[in-house]
């Protein structure tokens, strides 16, 4: 297990990329604020779906994105397709932001962006587990998405998320200082967004954000994984509030016979701030399992692979648990506001 002071060499040198990231996108973000383009680039109306009730921008992937994009070519070139996948994501879903697209063209961008991924830099599995692998990269790209609707959350959970890469990569038993270094610069530039974005935010992500961020996530993590960094299931625990939440809820619109794509307020994020807890003691308890799930990840990472998945699995029951229990305070919420 490595010690204390093994972790600090090896994250320390990696913290001025970091620093680096959350200065130029707090910057662009506050410059973007303080003249008024944000409300010209693209604008998120409320509706009787949104937790908000004002008009916010949807800019935060014009901070991320370019400066995510641009340090990464520098300090870790290594990775310069998924981040140049990224920039052109971030400019389909641009386009998306102001003036709509067809799902099959959001989509189909999506499925060509992972498709480049995997075929450019194959993983020495079947061509079965190659194709589910890719399907799942898909939705990663989208889930991301769906779960930017609620002041820090998005921007704490990539912050959270792409730190638990850079630590396990640093630390891994053959380090990646490539993946290390992109991971660092992705939460640097996550925490310059969320000084705008944590309640009360001043700005979302958009898809021009989330999209992007949903990709790196997917793309860093699969990468990682075809280096030998972590195993399959690391990237899955790293994000698995994110992933769990989303999953269960489409699941949930699918066995309703529910238009999935459709914006709506039935995530377990979302009922949490309309049963009363509001958006800071939501992202706070999200931020509680973030921090927890990516420890565990981490630790685990000791362990033989019988007990690395029976951890995974004790940490999904408690994520049932807790999904359990945020379906029964909603219940008491809309039994006693005399909704049903």
């Amino acid at each position: 297990m490595p010690t204390a002071s093994h972790f600090v060499s090896a994250l320390v040198p990696l913290l001025p990329w970091g620093l680096a990231a959350f200065g130029a996108c707090a910057a662009i973000l506050w410059a973007l604020l303080r003249t008024g383009f944000a409300w010209r680039l693209a604008t998120d109306i409320p509706n009787d779906r949104s937790l908000h009730t004002r008009p916010t921008p949807r800019v935060g992937g014009w901070g991320i994105v370019p400066v995510a994009v641009l340090l990464i070519a520098v300090a870790a070139p290594a990775l310069w397709l998924p981040a140049l996948v990224a920039a052109l994501l971030a400019a389909l879903s641009q386009i998306d932001d102001r003036r709509g697209l067809p799902a099959r063209v959001r989509f189909g961008g999506h499925a060509a962006a992972v498709a480049v991924l995997v075929a450019l830099y194959p993983a020495d599995v079947p061509w079965w587990a190659l194709a589910g692998m890719a399907v799942l990269l898909v939705w990663l790209v989208n889930l991301y998405n769906f779960m930017d609707g609620s002041d820090g959350l998005a921007g704490g959970m990539a912050l959270f998320g792409f730190g638990g890469y850079a630590v396990a990569a640093s630390l891994a038993a053959h380090p990646d200082a490539a993946l290390a270094a992109a991971s660092v610069i992705v939460a640097g530039a996550a925490l310059g967004f969320l000084l705008f974005n944590f309640h009360p935010a001043r700005i979302f992500l958009g898809d021009a954000g989330s999209i992007p961020l949903g990709f790196l996530a997917g793309a860093f993590g699969y990468w990682g994984w075809r280096e030998g960094a972590w195993p399959v299931w690391f990237p899955a625990l790293c994000f698995a509030p994110f992933i769990g939440d989303a999953s269960v809820t489409l699941l949930k619109r699918l066995l309703r016979g529910e238009k999935f794509w459709q914006a709506h307020r039935e995530h377990y994020y979302q009922r949490l701030v309309q049963s009363g807890l509001g958006h800071a003691s939501t992202a706070w308890i999200w931020y509680l399992f973030m921090t927890a799930g990516i420890m565990l990840a981490v630790w685990t990472l000791q362990f033989d692979l019988l007990h690395q998945w029976l951890v995974v699995v004790a940490w999904a029951a408690v994520l049932v648990v807790a999904g359990l229990w945020i379906d029964c305070r909603w219940r008491r919420h809309v039994s006693g506001s005399g909704q049903i």
